[in-house]
């Protein structure tokens, strides 16, 4: 049985959403037409192109050796636009997983001047501080803290940044300020959530504090930086965001300066897809041109 090109479409859609309806609002189909669709390509192919995952659809290997084949219909139909500006060729919806931090101060800035170029792009940012997906249903990239283990996929590192001590001075001033680690571990910390720690990489740092007791913990480092300005304890914080506020003073900074590594983390066909390879860029772009900040300097 000869496959529809248009199968194949459908396909690479879901393979970008890991849902149903989000490909069939793409496509201005409606979710039946997938589903049927997608059976009439396995059908076709002679086997599964879709299995469940906890996130979504994810790929078997059949259905990402079919996307391979549905990016090449996509870059054909492409060449057959009369547009020849190819500034706006670009278009679709990329999905991106990451930290707060680095969402709100290098994805977001990024993403703005992207879409100048290619307005025809949507981008989808979920903030989450979490491990790399084993299956990545439902997301084009991740971007996480820490080197990740991940298998059929690639993870390639973005940048550092550098984690330091903080207090307000209005706190420094009712509870004196610590010159010795030792003092810093008699004062409450403001840090994430112990029990809901998800990054191996995050939770290294605390051990360098292993008796200071939590005040106001979070699973936002939002959260954080706006509790250590109220005078809720010494924040463990990114300078990034620390250092943009002036009543937040730095506390020991030739004993506690913590790097750790943005990585990105995506399957390889993603990487093959036109929009991904431009959000990836600027991400990498993005990340150089803010290193002297996001390491404290």
């Amino acid at each position: 049985m000869l496959t529809n090109p248009d199968d194949l479409l459908i396909l690479l859609a879901v393979s970008r959403t890991g849902r149903f309806t989000s490909a069939a609002d793409s496509l201005d189909l409606n979710h039946t037409t997938v589903s049927r669709r997608i059976t009439a390509l396995e059908k076709s192919l002679g086997g599964r192109v879709l299995v469940r995952a906890s996130g979504g659809w994810e790929l078997t290997d059949l259905g990402a050796r079919a996307v391979s084949a549905a990016e090449r219909v996509a870059d054909a139909v492409a060449t057959l636009d009369g547009n020849d500006d190819g500034a706006h060729r670009l278009s679709g919806v990329v999905r991106m997983s990451a930290t707060d931090g680095f969402s709100a101060y290098i994805a977001a800035p990024a993403f703005a001047r992207l879409r100048r170029v290619h307005p025809k792009l949507s981008i989808e940012i979920v903030a989450a501080t979490r491990r790399a997906s084993q299956t990545r249903s439902g997301l084009d990239l991740e971007v996480v803290v820490g080197e990740p283990q991940v298998h059929r996929a690639e993870a390639v590192q973005l940048g550092e940044y550098m984690l330091g001590l903080y207090a307000s001075r209005s706190y420094l001033s009712d509870f004196g300020s610590p010159s010795l680690l030792g003092e810093v571990m008699e004062h409450p910390l403001v840090y994430f959530i112990d029990s809901m720690l998800q990054v191996d990489s995050l939770d290294t740092p605390r051990r360098l504090l292993p008796t200071m007791k939590d005040s106001l913990s979070s699973t936002n480092v939002f959260v954080h930086v706006e509790a250590t300005r109220a005078g809720a304890g010494i924040g463990l914080l990114p300078c990034f965001m620390a250092n943009l506020h002036d009543d937040l003073v730095r506390l020991l900074p030739a004993v506690v300066a913590e790097k750790l590594g943005y990585w990105l983390v995506a399957r390889p066909d993603s990487l093959r897809q036109p929009a991904v390879a431009a959000v990836v860029a600027a991400l990498r772009s993005a990340t150089d041109e803010f290193e002297d900040r996001l390491l404290g300097r």
